[in-house]
């Protein structure tokens, strides 16, 4: 299989305190789906370059919750939230940066199966407001999604997700 690396789609809803990220990956959605609830998967590749991320917590179940820290030239990062939905084609998840405490986004991913090997992840994000959605988009989130992707681009590639 050959290795299609490919940038995010980042949009934000004109009317609505909504981003959608769209990215098509070359893997099965049960290889996407274990990436995002597999906490030592995650970890190794969720977030921009030169991050390291530590799982606290992750109970990776409808109902479930999860907590992590980036950790980056000594100073610390927490995110949290709570699983709503896991399931084979949809993962429904709560989203907090502890730095923004009050701005907590619903996030819903779809795992699109577009045949031979190809996944089309789609993320809707819907923030509390549109400040704290273009807070969101101001932080450096675009970089962060793309270097994250391209990390699980090489973990798919080097067979490290089953």
């Amino acid at each position: 299989m050959t290795t299609t690396r490919t940038q995010a789609t980042i949009e934000a809803d004109p009317t609505l305190p909504i981003i959608r990220i769209t990215r098509d990956f070359d893997a099965t959605p049960a290889q996407l789906v274990r990436a995002h609830t597999d906490p030592e998967l995650y970890a190794r590749w969720v977030g921009p370059h030169g991050i390291e991320t530590r799982i606290d917590h992750w109970d990776a179940r409808t109902g479930g919750s999860w907590r992590f820290v980036n950790v980056h030239d000594g100073q610390e990062f927490g995110f949290h939230g709570c699983f709503h939905e896991v399931r084979e084609d949809r993962l429904v998840q709560t989203f907090t940066f502890e730095g923004m405490p009050d701005e907590v986004s619903l996030e819903t991913m779809t795992f699109e199966d577009l045949g031979d090997g190809r996944t089309r992840l789609r993320t809707q994000s819907l923030c509390d407001s549109m400040e704290g959605r273009d807070a969101w988009l101001r932080s450096g989130m675009e970089g962060g999604v793309n270097d994250g992707y391209a990390k699980l681009d090489d973990l798919l590639a080097a067979g490290q997700v089953s």
